[in-house]
């Protein structure tokens, strides 16, 4: 019998691409206002001199790392909304623990570790098929596109 390839998801945050609307600083820190397709965020500007008001700029957990041409961005906006990715992203504090309450709970991430579990058959978009293992450490294959 074939071993199976077994694939454990691995979950990564995106950076998203926003227009700077207002610049300030905190002390000593440069933050920007920072709307991203309608949600409006503070953003730490410290590592991007360069941007000024009117600039779009790629933003990770609440840095922006490099500047972007305004067509770039929209598209790149546009792409994340039509994936439902923007709104996991952008959701605020109260948003997140409300949506992670409602999720399942396991003291296992992946799903691994339940009896009956799922993982992909062959790879990503491949239909889910019944896991048998069974909390038991060994090496797995992450799936790569």
């Amino acid at each position: 019998m074939a071993a199976r390839a077994e694939y454990k998801v691995i979950a990564m945050c995106l950076a998203i691409p926003g227009k700077v609307e207002e610049i300030t600083t905190d002390g000593m820190i440069r933050v920007g206002r920072v709307n991203f397709g309608g949600v409006v965020k503070n953003v730490c500007l410290d590592y991007v001199p360069e941007v000024e008001v009117g600039d779009y700029t790629i933003v990770h957990v609440g840095f922006a790392i490099s500047k972007i041409d305004e067509e770039t961005a929209e598209q790149t906006l546009r792409d994340f909304r039509e994936l439902g990715l923007l709104d996991e992203e952008l959701a605020d504090e109260e948003e997140a623990f409300a949506r992670a309450a409602k999720a399942p709970q396991s003291s296992c991430p992946d799903g691994s570790c339940s009896t009956g579990s799922q993982v992909p058959k062959a790879g990503p978009g491949a239909p889910m098929v019944p896991s048998d293992r069974n909390c038991s450490p060994g090496p797995q294959k992450t799936a790569v596109d």
